[in-house]
């Protein structure tokens, strides 16, 4: 099964009428001529359903004590190559936090996912008996079990017995978003604060006592790191790939098509070294010679290192892979001199 996305035009906006949808807000007006223009590219997820659309990005009008820059008018535009997923307010989190702080992001998908195994995952997540608890480091690994009860018909026994039973074992997360599918689904998280899975391997081994070993739904290019570690100190750990990555089949029209419309960024954000590999080519061809003047930031250490390894100088790694982490290194990596 591909998730991939489909794009879907909507009708024109004129800048200078539309409203915030964040805050609710009127946007500043612009001095210029308000010609229709095409909505940004993003693509929103859900766990069935893969879509995209155009969307308008967030640029609140008051923003109060987070202002980053007091005095100053530029409002900077930054890309966040990643998928869209709204919160409970509607919302993709990331372009609120940086709205706050004035900067007007754009969400671009660089990743698509193709599922793989359900079946055999399906049969597991049926005999809890035979683990001592469940391990999600992604969201699409929280999708895939998603896909098992609902093609399988399993969501009766799930809420049934199932459910009780794997909550009776330990279900450890990487991340609040992961944390948040895997609740959604019935069951008690612990390990979403470690922020990544070497911190998260770390803590399974000071906790985990179990001799039934740990089921670990992962992708293609999950990292060795926690494998390792959890086999370096004894504890038994199955893991089953059930998802690939992939190139988003939109890349590069995406990417083309912010360019030619807001043209080069004052900040890219990359949220994976996959997705890094899969776009840095076209970044670099639009760029030109402007590539020196973007700065380069990372959700996490892992990706930091994979930009330095592609020569690329990283301005802002997130101390957390959160929205208000992220926001919050980006504004500092983007202050400019002089204001405060």
């Amino acid at each position: 099964m591909l998730r991939g996305g489909r794009a879907r035009w909507l009708t024109p906006v004129i800048p200078a009428l539309r409203e915030v949808e964040a805050a609710g807000s009127p946007e500043v007006r612009s001095s210029r001529p308000a010609w229709p223009t095409w909505r940004n590219l993003v693509c929103t997820k859900n766990t069935k359903i893969s879509r995209a659309r155009w969307l308008t990005p967030v640029i609140p009008s008051t923003l109060g004590d987070r202002a980053p820059y007091k005095g100053c008018q530029a409002i900077m535009k930054v890309l966040l190559l990643k998928d869209a997923k709204e919160d409970d307010c509607g919302q993709d989190p990331y372009i609120r936090e940086l709205g706050l702080y004035g900067l007007e992001a754009t969400l671009i998908p660089v990743l698509s996912f193709e599922f793989l195994s359900l079946t055999s995952f399906s049969e597991k997540l049926s005999h809890p008996e035979d683990y001592g608890g469940l391990i999600f480091t992604s969201p699409r690994a929280v999708e895939a079990a998603e896909l098992c009860l609902d093609q399988d018909n399993k969501t009766e026994v799930w809420e049934r017995s199932l459910k009780e039973k794997w909550n009776a074992k330990s279900v450890y997360v990487v991340g609040d978003a992961t944390a948040s599918l895997v609740s959604k689904i019935g069951l008690d998280t612990e390990g979403e604060t470690c922020g990544n899975a070497e911190k998260l391997a770390e803590y399974i081994c000071s906790r985990e006592s179990s001799a039934l070993p740990l089921l670990f739904p992962c992708g293609n290019l999950k990292r060795e790191i926690l494998p390792k570690t959890l086999k370096d100190k004894g504890i038994a750990m199955e893991s089953i790939t059930v998802y690939q990555t992939i190139p988003h089949p939109g890349i590069q029209g995406n990417l083309n098509s912010y360019y030619s419309q807001q043209g080069v960024p004052a900040s890219i954000t990359f949220f994976s070294p996959s997705g890094l590999t899969y776009s840095l080519k076209h970044i670099q061809e639009l760029s030109g010679d402007n590539i020196d003047q973007i700065k380069f930031a990372a959700i996490g250490p892992t990706t930091a290192r994979a930009l330095a390894a592609q020569g690329l100088p990283v301005s802002c790694t997130a101390e957390s892979p959160t929205p208000q982490a992220l926001a919050t290194g980006i504004r500092k990596a983007l202050q400019p001199h002089g204001c405060c």
